[in-house]
């Protein structure tokens, strides 16, 4: 992926000099599951020899409510200069800005850009105490992705989908979980929580996660066509890291059948079908996952 020499974006809180923080439970009522909960699931089941989709299962529904903690005080920090990881998530930041500005822009809205905080271990968050263990994820309450970068050694060497495009794609999945809280998508999904039986709030589950594919692929699509930034083989690493993150792979990997009733985030091929549907269209009313018959 081209990203030396692009924007860097001013929007990047950096925690990781400050320990572990925060208490409360890492709960996901009231919040968008991002990418990295599947981590949890897949490292929970070699571990325990637990299915992954149990584990997944228990993340996705009920419980008790979010704990709400305050949001983290003081100024933000940046990351040091001389921190090429930090510098290349703060590059892809400041692309999905001036990718989502332009789309919202020319439909009549204005984007309110996230911040992305970087720490280790674990930090408080409006949406309870945020763990390394649950890798990326965005918190609607207080419009922030989080991430450990330790993430990206256990996409690369765990989950088997190397390469930085893999790496940015994580970034855009997030980003597209904010789209869709601006957009109030995933406030409504929210909503049909205890509403609805468990298979059917698994099923809304779904379409949620393969729209923020869907709109990593937008981001990508207008990123390429502005700024030219794919490299040989990096749609085929994005698609590959979108494989990865199946439930059906991830079942598989847990020596367990596969049951698309469980799914959470969608199967490998639906998740690499609006990646690239995305990619290929660069619109947003093309990722209308709600609407459509087949995924």
């Amino acid at each position: 992926m081209k990203w030396e020499g692009n924007r860097e974006s001013d929007n990047v809180e950096d925690r990781r000099d400050e320990g572990g923080g925060g208490g409360g439970s890492p709960i996901f009522g009231g919040r968008s599951i991002g990418i990295g909960t599947i981590v949890i699931a897949l490292v929970g089941g070699w571990v325990l020899g637990i299915n992954p989709l149990t584990i997944l299962g228990l993340l996705s529904g009920g419980g008790p409510p979010a704990q709400v903690q305050q949001q983290h005080p003081g100024p933000a920090h940046r990351p040091p200069a001389d921190d090429t990881m930090a510098r290349f998530v703060s590059t892809v930041l400041a692309d999905t800005e001036d990718v989502w500005q332009a789309v919202f822009r020319q439909g009549g809205g204005t984007y309110q850009e996230p911040r992305l905080v970087l720490f280790r271990g674990s930090t408080p968050t409006a949406c309870g105490a945020g763990q390394a263990a649950m890798g990326p994820f965005y918190c609607p309450a207080d419009r922030k992705v989080y991430i450990d970068l330790g993430f990206y050694e256990t996409l690369k060497n765990r989950l088997g989908a190397p390469g930085d495009f893999a790496q940015a794609y994580v970034i855009a999945h997030e980003v597209g979980h904010h789209v869709q809280n601006l957009l109030g998508i995933s406030g409504k999904v929210d909503q049909m929580r205890g509403r609805v039986s468990q298979t059917e709030y698994n099923a809304l589950s779904v379409r949620l996660e393969l729209q923020a594919d869907c709109f990593a692929g937008v981001w990508a699509h207008h990123a390429q066509n502005a700024r030219q930034i794919l490299e040989q083989g990096d749609v085929e690493e994005a698609m590959n890291a979108a494989a990865k993150i199946g439930d059906d792979a991830l079942q598989r990997a847990g020596g367990g059948r596969v049951v698309p009733e469980s799914f959470t985030h969608g199967s490998s091929a639906q998740r690499q079908r609006w990646f690239n549907n995305g990619l290929q269209n660069g619109s947003v009313k093309g990722c209308d996952t709600f609407s459509a018959r087949s995924l």
